[in-house]
């Protein structure tokens, strides 16, 4: 009997192999149908492009016909082989905070968006070199960017997101199927500490469910900088703030005595403890990256172009009711996007031949692309108090997880990314070590029994974008689930 069963179990997984490795020969030998509809979304280049051997492609894919909901991607194979690398998704938060206009042209991309404005080639472009995936961003959720809605945006919030998401992505796999078997990641940053767990869960059980058309072969995710516990981002966002001496000890210790993170609801106690000087510094300083200069550009939350970050805040505390929710409190300061990087992104993706090489804005929207959108934020409605337990299940359940955070950001800061992993209560298998990049100590890591946390020294709250080679280094450590060096190279 057990050598029956050892025998059937063999076979079995021989077939499997059998039918993955086949499946990596026939999958880019597509059907012509296959074949004219990737051809249609074929980006042959871009105003201001400098010329890549690599292909791109973007477009949108229907997520709700009776709604006529349509999300907005732009995918880049990998520089190397794409045919053997992984698929990587990346999203930005916000919520309403564009992964294109972020992640693509200010992060991680292969062409980062300069003055003129046009483009120049990423050197750490996520999808270059032997080591590095195929590369999706995903304009999420509808309303973002590009992606649009024929009717009304009912309920935007955190479980319509993943649901949405998950819905593209089974779509985006019948558009290109040479990609479904590949192995899946997700990435991203900020408010994606929601988008990116939840995306998970969705399909870490859909898969449980899933026939062959459905199942989605995902791995894992790594993100960074990110909104994980409203308790403990908000705590550690105070205490980043006095250890870093920005506001006084007074302020400090007001805001301890009448702050109760750890409920829904905060009173107006708090929030004017708060107003003292805490809110004043998003004006006065970059609190996403504390040691850069700042910028004189209007920053993408603002109403109007004569309404700074302060006057927004102290308009808002003013007529604040007894109590408002945690993330009511947050959405003051809007997560997502470094105030202080030149948007000429805005300029360039509203660009009309821009428009027509991406394929995008088919439907003409009665309004122009913006990095984040302030009327999505602010009808947000639905959004979880804590990640922690869909954390803790994707781990307990195999999935890879990777956390990372620039230490020099003030908003989502490193300190209040440690409290929250604190509380997961994980095992600990290697404690604090540092980590190199060459000679040079890029930052520390703690590896837990299913997780891994790293920090990124020096880097504010769009990793990417101040330690570019780092976070390359990073991302392809984590696809390839190996430790990173603990000694000069």
């Amino acid at each position: 009997m057990h050598s029956r069963m050892g025998f059937s179990t063999f076979a079995l997984c021989l077939y499997m192999v059998i039918f993955i490795v086949s499946w990596g020969v026939s999958a880019w030998e597509l059907s012509p149908e296959i074949k004219a509809l990737q051809e249609a979304e074929r980006v042959k280049a871009l105003p201001g492009q400098p010329p890549v051997k690599f292909r791109q492609y973007s477009g949108y894919v229907t997520v709700d016909e009776s709604k006529g909901k349509a999300l907005f991607y732009w995918f880049f194979e990998a520089t190397h082989k794409p045919a053997d690398k992984p698929l990587l998704l990346w999203l930005n938060g916000g919520p309403g905070c564009s992964s294109v206009g972020f992640g693509e042209a200010q992060e991680l991309g292969p062409f980062l968006v300069k003055a003129g404005p046009t483009l120049k080639f990423n050197y750490y472009t996520w999808n270059r070199g032997t080591s590095a995936a195929n590369l999706l961003f995903l304009e999420a959720p509808v309303g973002v960017g590009f992606s649009y809605s024929n009717t009304t945006i009912e309920n935007p919030g955190d479980n319509i997101t993943a649901w949405d998401s998950h819905t593209f992505l089974l779509n985006w796999f019948k558009r290109f199927p040479q990609y479904k078997y590949k192995d899946f990641y997700i990435s991203g940053e900020s408010y994606a500490g929601h988008y990116v767990p939840q995306l998970a869960e969705v399909i870490f059980d859909e898969n449980k469910k899933s026939t062959k058309e459905t199942y989605i072969n995902f791995k894992g995710f790594i993100i960074g900088n990110a909104l994980l516990d409203y308790d403990t981002d908000q705590t550690g966002m105070i205490d980043y703030a006095w250890s870093h001496a920005l506001i006084s000890d007074g302020s400090y210790k007001d805001i301890k005595a009448k702050c109760n993170f750890s409920v829904l609801n905060v009173t107006s106690e708090c929030n004017a403890a708060l107003s003292k000087e805490y809110y004043n510094l998003y004006s006065m300083i970059d609190m996403y990256s504390l040691y850069a200069p700042t910028c004189p550009l209007a920053r993408p939350f603002a109403t109007a172009s004569t309404t700074t970050t302060t006057q927004m805040l102290n308009a808002e505390a003013s007529s604040q009711p007894k109590s408002i929710s945690a993330f009511e409190l947050l959405r003051k300061i809007p997560a997502g996007y470094d105030p202080c990087i030149m948007n000429y992104a805005t300029t360039y993706f509203n660009l009309p031949d821009v428009q027509e090489a991406l394929h995008a804005n088919v439907t003409k929207l009665p309004y122009a692309w913006t990095l984040c959108n302030l009327d999505l934020n602010n009808a947000w409605n639905d959004t979880t108090f804590t990640m922690l337990p869909t954390i803790k299940k994707l781990i307990d359940g195999g999935i890879r997880v990777w956390v990372f955070s620039g230490d020099t950001d003030g908003r989502l800061p490193v300190t209040s990314t440690r409290y929250t992993l604190n509380k997961l209560g994980l095992s600990i298998d290697e404690d604090w070590t540092p980590w190199y990049n060459q000679r040079e100590v890029g930052g520390w890591t703690i590896t837990y029994k299913g997780l891994t946390f790293l920090t990124i020294r020096g880097a504010g709250h769009q990793v990417p974008t101040f330690a570019p080679k780092r976070s390359l280094q990073i991302i392809k450590h984590f696809l390839a689930n190996k430790k990173l060096p603990s000694v000069p190279f």
